[in-house]
């Protein structure tokens, strides 16, 4: 007769699978209902644990923020890497408008962003190495998918294209910021597909927008 043991491997599996599952729980509450007006006990009963079994794998509330963050930013970067590979040029501002939408199918993770973010200007915060990670990252990718264009001819030559991937990060982080502060009543979309058009209009060859 065969008998399975659970050693420390499985048991750390089984962990990590559980931390797995909080977040993903937590994301959708705070997503749905807002950070400030989710109880950890909620969350714990989404998971079938309770809320001393969560602070078990999440110290407090603000831990589990930082994650909750941190598996958005990679749910990001998987979104962008499913785009197809010629999504480059003038198409990766068409993608960042398409990106905005996503985000406002989840405006509860608007709120945490602009929540963390102010967070992360603090140094010695752990969202401040989060977020720093994740600008770098991103600033990175957007630059070379605009690069690319330049290659192909579809983004003028000499534009430089680091500077304009911060450019469209920062309007487009900032006006998350304005959204949240209206409550929901600025076109978030609409003005960054304005400011996508400009940039657009500025960066081609035949000065054509979107």
């Amino acid at each position: 007769m065969t008998r399975s043991i659970r050693g420390p491997r499985g048991s750390y599996a089984v962990g990590l699978a559980r931390r797995a599952k909080i977040v993903e729980a937590a994301a959708q509450r705070f997503a749905q209902e807002g950070y400030h007006r989710t109880p950890l006990t909620r969350i714990a009963e989404d998971v079938g644990i309770t809320e001393g079994g969560l602070l078990h794998h999440f110290r407090s509330k603000k831990h589990l923020l930082l994650a909750v963050m941190e598996h958005r930013f990679t749910s990001e970067d998987e979104w962008w890497a499913s785009l197809p590979r010629e999504t480059v040029g003038t198409d990766v501002l068409r993608a960042m408008v398409m990106a905005t939408e996503r985000h406002l199918s989840e405006p509860g993770l608007i709120e945490l962003f602009v929540l963390t973010s102010a967070e992360a200007a603090d140094a010695d915060s752990p969202a401040h190495a989060l977020f720093a990670e994740r600008y770098e990252r991103a600033v990175d990718e957007l630059a070379r998918q605009l690069r690319l264009g330049v290659d192909n001819g579809t983004v003028r030559a000499g534009t430089d294209c680091e500077a304009l991937a911060r450019e469209c990060i920062a309007v487009s982080d900032g006006l998350q910021l304005q959204w949240v502060i209206s409550r929901g009543a600025l076109d978030l979309t609409g003005a960054v597909r304005l400011h996508a058009d400009r940039m657009a209009r500025t960066i081609t060859p035949d000065g054509s927008g979107l």
